[in-house]
């Protein structure tokens, strides 16, 4: 279980996060949904230790974020920004490998390597795993960073946006695995989405946060109604039932 209690940083009087209580369950996908400037990606970094925070507590997996150990708090989340800054003449397999490094500290053994082979398999990226970074497209390149995370073998996965960049069917690709991975490997996955008719379709549960507190949360039935959505993007939005499931229409 993810726990934050009365979290909060503060920017300045008028640009604040929080006060944030909340409760994320272990396993499944949680989406983090809301309008540009809500808190969404601070909140994610926050949790993932890569923002410190003002006020409040943040337990993950029962371990206190803010004391533990980076190794040993690497070995319960792990978490993939937005911008990600690596060599370009890496290939996918020496990209994927780094996740190991909290449990390898850079000296691979064959158990490592079987891991990295099983997540390379996993993302559909053995056939390239030799090329480099910069020989890919935009989402075999959001695959490799997955694999990456993926890698690591974390109870916790932070994901900041990962489809970016992506088309539709990329999208529509990336957040299967990422459904696949939280049930076949017992993951618990949280993640920033923009596009709320993803986070309704694969999520478990979804956040919605506006002007940096939590405003509504719940199962995507719970949270897809007009009058939640109205509120949260601050424009009227209607919910439309169909055989997948509600889809959000704003236009």
């Amino acid at each position: 279980m993810i726990q934050l209690n009365t979290v909060a940083k503060h920017y300045s009087e008028a640009v604040h996060i929080g006060p944030v209580s909340l409760e994320l369950p272990r396993g499944g996908i949680t989406a983090l949904v809301g309008p540009n400037g809500a808190g969404k990606s601070t909140l994610l970094t926050m949790i993932g230790r890569l923002l410190g925070i003002d006020e409040g507590t943040i337990t993950v997996g029962g371990a206190d974020v803010s004391t533990t150990k980076s190794k040993e708090l690497a070995k319960i989340l792990s978490i993939l920004r937005q911008e990600n800054h690596f060599v370009s003449r890496l290939t996918v397999r020496q990209l994927v490998a780094f996740g190991r490094f909290p449990h390898s500290h850079g000296h691979l053994n064959a158990q490592d390597e079987d891991i990295i082979t099983r997540y390379i398999n996993f993302l559909g990226l053995d056939s390239i795993e030799t090329r480099y970074l910069d020989q890919l497209s935009g989402g075999q390149r959001q695959r490799a960073y997955v694999a990456m995370v993926l890698c690591q073998e974390t109870d916790y996965i932070l994901l900041d946006e990962p489809l970016n960049n992506l088309d539709i069917a990329r999208s529509v690709e990336m957040m299967k695995l990422l459904m696949r991975a939280a049930e076949e490997f017992n993951r618990t996955i949280v993640i920033v989405l923009h596009d709320i008719n993803f986070a309704a379709r694969y999520a478990t549960r979804i956040v919605a946060l506006k002007d940096g507190t939590v405003a509504y949360q719940g199962t995507p039935e719970e949270i897809m109604t007009d009058r939640v959505l109205t509120d949260v993007f601050d424009t009227p939005v209607h919910v439309i039932t169909t055989e997948d499931g509600p889809l959000a229409s704003y236009f």
